[in-house]
Order: structure tokens, then sequence, then C-alpha cells
């Protein structure tokens, strides 16, 4: 199949451009190195070091033999997203090209307005290149988990029965975002479920759960192949910082009392979910829903595992910076990525112990930028010094 990846040179587009091309499939993609200027700009880089997009092609051409069709631009530049579209001519349409982080949506109005631009305007494009030129093609589009919110119910996978008033119908789950990148997310969904019932197009949404990992497989990355790594507060998850924190011997710090339940899902796996969704495609006019996890921890748990794994790490709690419930109830179904044949292949304490293995060369770079695995964006918009919890 022909695959065109928007967001190639992201953590999950660089990784996925090499597992498919393994596969056999064709790759070819976008980027305009949004993610890049945004870790930067919140005075960071990827711990693991990666050249720039010019390099990454000479280093894919090398490993694999061939040239890569890689564009530089932004897809919110409509003309330009269609010229690539028709000169690669995609049967399937990986949407990554998103800006990823909460705490970036929420440092002030400049950036929650910049977020919704580059998220919203980039996805309507490609759903009205789709309508009018390439009605056949797959959108495979990454969403989040964090859509869900945490709603004290079962979350479902899809459309649910409703019964009102005697009266019953099939409605999407309910959203309930607690960020403005999550509300980006939300208002995807249903720009893309809309588009799939007026314009019969079909798409694959995928509620993601938190991706981590360093790998693709049993061995790190080839030279000059390795996806990037985040670990400042902004655009590093948690469990990321868990690690960074460990390699210099920080304290690895939890926000709040550490019990947030999220879905969790090794890189690894992330690409095997990936490749099973675009190698089975929905029908047309169908909007699929898929929710993308492994398995569900507590964030608490997931530091303690950081700790079993490396030693000598002290845990200790953060005030937490964001607005959010840190006991909830967290039950989401994600049975169909099992039906399409899904194996996890790899446990959480092995992929840490991978994870911290492939840091470790790197600990001065994360000595260097210590300072970023602070959090200093608070939901409440003040600009209160972080503290730890026992502090207060």
């Amino acid at each position: 199949m022909r695959v065109f990846i928007a967001g190639i040179d992201g953590y999950l587009g660089w990784a996925l451009a090499q597992y498919l091309t393994e596969a056999g499939h064709m790759v070819g993609g976008v980027d305009n190195s949004f993610r890049r200027d945004c870790v930067s700009e919140m005075g960071s880089y990827s711990a693991i070091p990666i050249p720039s997009v010019n390099e990454r092609r000479y280093f894919l051409a090398k490993k694999y033999g061939k040239k890569f069709n890689i564009d530089y631009f932004d897809i919110t530049e409509g003309d330009k997203l269609f010229v690539a579209l028709s000169e690669f001519r995609p049967d399937v349409i990986v949407h990554l090209a998103e800006m990823p982080s909460a705490p970036y949506s929420m440092i002030d109005t400049e950036h929650a307005i910049e977020t919704h631009h580059n998220n919203l305007d980039g996805t309507l494009n490609l759903l009205f290149a789709m309508r009018d030129h390439f009605p056949d093609v797959h959108l495979v589009k990454l969403g989040t988990m964090g859509e869900y919110g945490t709603p004290n119910i079962d979350i479902p996978e899809g459309e649910f029965d409703l019964e009102f008033r005697g009266r019953k119908a099939q409605v999407m789950f309910p959203r309930k975002p607690g960020s403005f990148y999550h509300a980006t997310k939300v208002h995807d969904t249903y720009n893309i479920e809309m588009a799939c019932r007026l314009w019969g197009l079909r798409s694959t949404d995928i509620m993601q759960g938190v991706v981590y990992g360093t790998r693709i497989g049993d061995k790190p990355f080839a030279p000059g192949l390795a996806t990037r790594f985040d670990f400042d507060a902004t655009f590093g998850t948690a469990i990321n910082r868990f690690c960074a924190q460990a390699i210099i011997g920080e304290p690895i710090t939890p926000y709040g009392n550490g019990h947030q339940k999220r879905g969790f899902l090794p890189l690894r796996d992330s690409m095997q979910c990936l490749r099973l969704i675009i190698e089975n495609p929905p029908a047309a006019g169908e909007y699929r829903t898929v929710n993308q996890f492994e398995d569900v921890y507590d964030i608490t748990a997931l530091a303690e595992k950081v700790q079993t794994v490396y030693g000598n790490c002290e845990i200790r709690n953060l005030v937490n910076p964001r607005m959010e419930e840190e006991d909830h109830y967290y039950n989401p179904d994600h049975q169909k990525l099992f039906d399409l044949g899904y194996k996890p292949t790899v446990d959480m304490i092995t992929e840490i112990a991978n994870m911290l293995d492939d840091l470790k060369p790197h600990k001065d770079r994360i000595l260097e930028k210590k300072h970023v695995l602070t959090p200093d964006v608070r939901w409440d918009g003040t600009k209160k010094r972080m503290e730890y919890c026992d502090e207060k």
C-alpha cells in the first residue's frame, strides 16, 4: 500500500515510516518541523540526538536503498497539500501532524489559538482534499484517550445505545476534554465523523493512550534513524520524565497524589496497531473509533516501576499544575484491535529497562536541560513557583 504520513518527522511518524517500509509498504510524507520548533521554544531538545530532516532522508535512503518522498511544508497550506497528495497518490493518509501537548496549549491566548489553528485547519484541509480529489483514501487520524476525560463510567469503543423517554438511538460517547489541546482533538472527531457521514469518506479515529519507548523492535534504531525522545514538562510524557529524572539522579515527580489512571502502549506495539488499522480499512462512509492502548496504569505505579528497574530513585510528588481528578474510576474498552489480531509484545518493565539503557549514553544532554523537567505551565494561569507536596 502507498502510505502518506502527515507529521513524518515526529516521534510516531518517524518510527512508523521505518516500520511500514520494513513491512513492504511504500511510504512518503510531509512535515514542517513544528514539533522541533515548539520543543526548542520550551528551552529543550530530544534527549536522544536526532539529525535534521535532510540528514534523515540520507540515512533512510542509505538503509533502505531508495529515495523517500518527504516534503517540507505545513498542511494548513491547502494548495501545497493537494500537490503533495497528487504526486504521491496514497491509499492511506496517516494524520499525525498536530501539536500534541496539553501544557503548550494552556500557556496563554497565543498558544491556545496557535494550537487550534494548527490542529483544526490541517485536518479540514485533509478532509476537503479527500472529498474533492481522493474520496477512496483511508484516513487514519491520531486522536487521544484524553478526549474522553475521566467520566466515572465505563468508556465504550465507538457508539453506544442510548434510551431516553422511551426512544432509542446510537450516539457517540460524550467527550470531556481537559485542555485546549484535547478540545481540538474532540473537534477533529466531530469534523471527521460528519465528513464520513455526509461525503462517504472512510476514516479510523484512534483514541490512543500514552505511547512510551525508544524502539520498534528488540534492538535500538540504526545509526541516524532514532526517533525523538522528549523529556521536558511540556512535551515529555510522565513516563519519559520519570526515566530522565532517574538517569540524572533527580526525584521522580508524579503530580498531585499520583493516582491518575491512563492507558499506555509501548512504541513497538503502537506500530503494530497502526499497521493492523492501515491494512484493514473500514468501508466507504464508515467512521471507525479504535481505543488504542495495551493496559491502564496508575501514575504512581509507573514511577515505582522506573524505581524498580533503575534503583536508588526517590519518588517525590509535585503539587499538580493541572486541574484534573487525581482519584477516579477508569475502565475504557479496547477490544477492536485484539479482534484485528493485536498481540502485546513486551511487558512494561522490560520496555522501561530498554528506555533507560538507550538514555544512559545521553545523560549529559539531560543534565544540561534538567530545569525543563519542572513544570512551569499551570492550568489556572498563575505563575506560582512549583512546590513538592510535602512542602505545603
